[in-house]
């Protein structure tokens, strides 16, 4: 016992020495024996340093685990925001539709949506690609859902499901599988046993599915948020307390699938809780009315960056300063997550997209069709971004306050009492002028609708009016190599008469409940005997034929002749067609080719949309007008090229092929065979001679083009068709056009793009780049040599500038790609910036009177500009012409 007591003593000793309690009688010091004690006293000081180290490590041990313990893994959520396994977040969120580009550029695109500054990436998920077959599963190719999704998760990014199943983003029949429409007894979308019956069940096979990949945050997956239903608000009173009683129903059953993460309804201001209702829109930081309960975040699934087209439209815009204050405002007003809709678009290959909408899908995003980044937007919003994570902590732990500061003025400020936190949104909402404001004794230039970001409530450091990222010009450029050999041959589909077709009524059929989705085409035939007298006896008259039709498109035959096509437009499918026709005495036949161009994707009562001929009549005759509508009708489902899929390589020998005429007839196939273009920019087909149709490459679709109905400019809503280079071959790339009407393929091109083509606008007064500043415990500093602004350029990729095509320090004027030098503009411009930037990859040129005008004598009255334009290359070969075609 007393050696145990003696050890114990010890080794407390060792660990806590001032601690002693044994008592010892002191004996004289000598001189050495004073050292000897000194020593000892040092030696026991250092061991109870060692012993409050380690019991301070050990209590911050303890710490740690007590707050891993609190960061349980999954979402929760109070008023302020998201909490994500235990943190609060800013969540900056961009929509990227996998099935809408090829898994070969997914990763491409998600990289540069995180060099963007967003760390959530949104993605709708298509039913009606995952179950075309009822209980037939499809997640292959650009269907693969779970790849998508870890590929967002290897990025360190956060994912959205939106899983609906109603979608409707512009797809076909909203996402909602053909199959479905054909249930007995079925009313989509509301208080109805089928509908909901097959909803859930698809609904719990994705849902199982991010669980079986342990995809969800509440496993430690990316995925922080789903959601249920899409919109319902639009269409909730036409269904009265059927309606009100299915949202409830849906909410419910989507928590009780305990995913651990939220649930969203997005434009629902009923959604029952926990769910959260979201906003929709361009401007939610003044339209929102927030959320319906007070325990709810602020979210904002979709902020629509500019606008999907149809055909018909004009082209769509939205500005890179418009949409970063809408942003701002919205953060400005206690909001914690905004989704741009959409971050990338993409293309809606085949026949996904809905009613009249184009191949095409918002190009205007910040990254555009082809994957490449659309300047300024796409650097706007990234230096926003930044600017709102350097106000983080102020954002989410501050007290918020709103300051008046004159008519259409106003501060938003967010500070932490006794921190030095603070971070203040300066916000002018005139759409008209600019304002000099005064805040906390400061005074500050705020342009026109503009919002400037005071991260320390003293430092602007980002203005959504004042653009100081680059910018960029689109340009396409003919391709020497798939060009050199296209050569052209023909194969002209069958017109159907009565005998052909086999399918018989005595009306009209209706189109889409006959096609059942499986193709755009429906063939009517009709033949009528008529008389000599029965026709007109004067030459001034002549037959008309007139058909009702319920939409969307008719091509008319007569005798085997076409005499031409009718449409309707996405705000009125329904459309007449009136023809002069040739009859003949004896059986005269009548063949109409009605087409849809993609089913409805939006609305109450989806499966009860019709489509196709509806009412025929017969003018001018001598014996007055006749009503074929009972007059016996003969139908065929589809066209024989697409039964014979002569799109494909081991199929198109089926047909005989013939050398291609310039001007072909309606209903013509024309195939050629190309090689890959040069380099590894985007291709693209320019189909501008071609009229209506459907596009193939190597056997996969390229989508609907449509390149004769034009917008109210008198131009083709689109006319350049992207073709994904994981489409192509090296040599003998087969393509195939389906047309309609009648085009001339000698016009058809093969082009790559690019964005090679980088500008730079820059004023005197903007601010610096928001990267001159970081943060240390929620304060700002500095990490800039000097804080005057500069025009920064940087190549795509591997390129380097080659050539300075422009460069003016005055005041230049115009958009890249085609400024202008102004009435002052100073001499050494193109030298200044060919000096800082040819054959480097990028450079900055501080606009700085110095560096272009050391005098000071150049327009000494005026706000000087630099504006300067360079073109980006290999470096290996002289830079392509630029008169190839160019857009913004």
């Amino acid at each position: 016992m007393p050696a145990a007591s003696s050890s114990g003593s010890a080794r407390k000793s060792r660990s806590f020495p001032l601690a002693k309690t044994r008592s010892r009688k002191r004996k004289p010091q000598t001189f050495l024996s004073k050292i000897g004690s000194f020593g000892n006293i040092m030696q026991e000081q250092k061991m109870l340093k060692l012993g409050q180290v380690f019991l301070a490590a050990l209590l911050a041990f303890i710490s740690v685990l007590s707050a891993v313990a609190d960061r349980a893994p999954g979402v929760t959520y109070d008023a302020r925001s998201l909490i994500i396994n235990g943190s609060r977040e800013l969540l900056f969120s961009g929509s990227i539709h996998y099935p809408r580009s090829t898994p070969e550029m997914w990763g491409d695109i998600l990289h540069k949506a995180k060099k963007g500054g967003l760390n959530v990436i949104q993605t709708y998920v298509f039913w009606n690609v995952h179950e075309p077959v009822q209980g037939q599963y499809n997640f292959n190719g650009n269907y693969d859902l779970v790849k998508f999704i870890k590929m967002i998760s290897k990025l360190g990014m956060y994912a959205t499901l939106r899983v609906g199943p109603f979608i409707e983003a512009e797809w076909n029949f909203g996402g909602f599988p053909y199959w479905l429409r054909e249930v007995p007894n079925i009313t989509f979308r509301t208080d109805n046993e089928p509908f909901k019956y097959h909803m859930k069940k698809f609904t719990k096979v994705i849902i199982k599915k991010m669980k079986d990949e342990k995809l969800f945050a509440s496993q430690g997956g990316p995925i922080i948020l789903s959601q249920i239903e899409n919109e319902y608000t639009n269409v909730q009173l036409a269904y009265k307390t059927l309606g009100t009683r299915y949202i409830q129903w849906a909410g419910k059953m989507a928590v009780g699938l305990k995913t651990g993460v939220p649930w969203v309804m997005c434009m629902q201001k009923d959604a029952p809780d926990p769910v959260i209702n979201a906003c929709n829109g361009r401007n939610c930081g003044d339209t929102f009315t927030g959320p319906n309960s007070p325990n709810k975040p602020r979210l904002w699934t979709e902020n629509w960056t500019a606008q999907y087209r149809v055909f018909g439209d004009p082209p769509s815009q939205r500005s890179a300063e418009d949409l970063a204050y809408s942003v701002a405002r919205f953060f400005s007003k206690n909001g914690t997550l905004a989704n741009y809709y959409m971050y990338y678009g993409g293309t809606n290959f085949g026949r996904t997209p809905s009613s009249f909408v184009t191949t095409r899908y918002y190009d205007e995003a910040p990254i555009d069709e082809y994957g490449l980044l659309r300047e300024p937007k796409w650097g706007h919003l990234r230096d926003l971004h930044s600017a709102l994570r350097l106000c983080k902590k102020a954002l989410l732990w501050g007290t918020p306050t709103v300051q008046n500061l004159g008519e259409g003025l106003e501060a938003q400020v967010y500070e932490k009492p006794g921190t030095g936190i603070c971070a203040a949104f300066l916000s002018n909402n005139s759409t008209r002028l600019p304002r000099q404001v005064m805040f906390k004794g400061i005074e500050y230039y705020l342009p026109q609708r503009s919002i400037s970001i005071l991260a320390d409530c003293k430092t602007v450091v980002y203005n959504t009016g004042m653009v100081v990222s680059q910018h960029s010009s689109r340009k396409y450029h003919q391709s020497e190599i798939a060009n050199k050999n296209l050569r052209w041959e023909m194969w002209r589909d069958n017109i159907p008469t009565t005998s052909d077709a086999p399918i018989k009524s005595k009306s009209p059929l209706e189109l889409m409940s006959t096609t059942k989705d499986t193709t755009d085409y429906l063939w009517y035939a009709t033949s009528i005997k008529l008389y000599p007298t029965d026709l007109p006896f004067r030459k001034d008259i002549i037959p008309v034929l007139q058909v009702a039709n319920l939409g969307h498109l008719m091509h008319a035959f007569v005798n085997g002749e076409y005499i031409g096509s009718g449409h309707g437009s996405n705000i009125e499918k329904s459309f007449v067609l009136q023809k002069p026709i040739e009859l003949k005495p004896g059986l005269n036949n009548i063949s109409l080719l009605s087409a849809t161009v993609g089913l409805p994707d939006s609305g109450a009562y989806m499966e009860h949309r019709f489509a196709g001929v509806h009412k025929v009549t017969l003018k001018g005759l001598n014996t007055g007008t006749l009503d074929l509508s009972l007059n016996g009708w003969a139908h065929k489902v589809g066209l024989d090229g697409e039964k014979l899929h002569v799109y494909r390589q081991g199929a198109s020998h089926r047909v005989q092929w013939t050398k291609a005429k310039k001007h072909g007839q309606s209903l013509t196939w024309y195939k050629a065979y190309f090689d890959a273009p040069e380099g590894n920019d985007p291709v693209v087909m320019q189909l501008g001679t071609m009229s209506k149709g459907m596009a193939w490459v190597n056997g996969k679709s390229i989508g609907r083009y449509w390149s004769s109905y034009l917008s109210p400019l008198e131009r083709p809503s689109q006319d350049v068709y992207h073709v994904p280079r994981a489409f192509l071959k090296p040599t003998d790339n087969l393509l195939v056009l389906l047309e309609e009407i009648g085009g001339n393929p000698e016009g058809v091109k093969i082009l790559t793009v690019s964005r090679d083509v980088v500008c730079s606008f820059i004023h005197e007064r903007d601010p610096v780049t928001v990267k001159s500043w970081k943060t240390n415990g929620g304060l700002i500093r500095t990490v800039a040599d000097d804080m005057k602004p500069r025009a920064h350029l940087q190549c795509p990729e591997d390129k380097k500038i080659v050539k300075v095509e422009f460069a003016s320090y005055g005041n230049p004027f115009g958009a890249c790609g085609s400024y202008g030098v102004g009435n002052c503009s100073a001499a050494k411009s193109q030298k200044v910036v060919e000096q800082r930037c040819l054959g480097r990859s990028k450079c900055s040129v501080k606009v700085e009177r110095k560096n272009f005008d050391k005098a000071g004598s150049l327009c000494p009255d005026v706000l000087k500009m630099l504006a300067v334009q360079v073109r980006c290359g290999d470096g290996k070969s002289a830079p392509s012409k630029a008169g190839e075609g160019r857009d913004s």
